[in-house]
């Protein structure tokens, strides 16, 4: 486990290489820092659920029952955690990268992927790096497996929630969820989880998949007057946005949501369309970039 920092004199990033997670990111301003991503646990350990930001590789979300069938195959999905039946975010999060560089203003990290419970096998890399007031975050993925499979690219940041948190991100329709977090029905967007304008977030359970999302979204804290946009490759076309309740984390006291870019819907595998997942051949790759840029009014 190793913690790598990168700064300019706008920000300042801190990356891990236990799972890949961004760890800290801060808004530097004379001597006033703000964290732009949560504030992640105290102590030793870098659990990737009390970090700042994660990535989702080969996939993110969930797959119903944890199989699915592609190209004459079917293909099964072991567990990952011991809370959740499912296969949950693939397996980048849960594993040890490497670093592979470390420069002024940048950080790359890579995973060499060949473990059991998935039909994956890939390459995975993650490049950060900071220029002014913007964050560009690189997930690229190659499929070293021995035949097609689909995969898709994510990221899992936790963002501060305060009263005066507001977030637009246009989208076009979301999913109903059942109960295993699993997608139902899509609806046209509507109503307090419509976001086509600068809205707060609900104090109640949100897990929800939004599809059309045009790439581009901005978070507002009004207390500190800073804003974070968000612009991402067309490829990530969809986020989720999670909203957790104290019914299912005790220690919740609503001080964070998240927004999440994804290139493909949750249980995409078992979609006629595929939900957004790219089929990747042997050898073949995939990658996408998000940007976040730092706003003091």
């Amino acid at each position: 486990m190793a913690d790598i920092e990168i700064a300019n004199e706008a920000l300042s990033l801190t990356v891990t290489t236990t799972s890949g997670a961004i760890w800290r990111f801060i808004s530097r301003s004379d001597s006033l820092e703000t964290p732009l991503f949560r504030e992640p646990s105290q102590g030793r350990e870098r659990p990737a659920l009390k970090s700042g930001c994660f990535p989702l590789v080969p996939f993110g979300n969930r797959v119903r029952h944890n199989r699915f069938s592609f190209e004459g195959r079917e293909h099964l999905l072991e567990p990952n955690m011991d809370w959740d039946r499912h296969h949950l975010h693939g397996d980048g999060w849960t594993s040890e990268w490497h670093l592979a560089s470390h420069a002024k203003g940048e950080i790359v990290l890579s995973l060499d992927h060949r473990g059991t419970g998935t039909p994956y096998a890939y390459d995975a890399e993650q490049r950060f790096s900071l220029a002014g007031p913007t964050l560009t975050t690189t997930l690229s993925v190659t499929n070293r497996g021995e035949f097609a499979l689909p995969f898709g690219l994510g990221w899992h940041p936790y963002f501060p929630l305060t009263k005066g948190t507001t977030l637009k991100a246009a989208a076009r329709s979301y999913w109903a969820e059942d109960s295993s977090w699993l997608p139902t029905v899509e609806h046209p967007v509507t109503g307090h989880i419509d976001f086509s304008q600068p809205r707060g977030l609900p104090r109640r359970w949100v897990n929800t998949v939004f599809e059309g999302w045009n790439s581009e979204a901005k978070i507002y804290w009004r207390e500190s007057g800073i804003s974070l946009a968000i612009d991402a490759d067309p490829l990530f076309s969809r986020y989720l946005v999670f909203v957790s309740d104290p019914a299912f984390d005790a220690g919740y006291d609503y001080d964070f949501f998240c927004f999440e870019p994804m290139s493909h819907s949750a249980d995409g595998h078992n979609m006629p369309s595929g939900g957004g997942l790219v089929r990747l051949a042997p050898g073949e790759g995939l990658t996408g970039s998000v940007r976040y840029t730092c706003h003091r009014s």
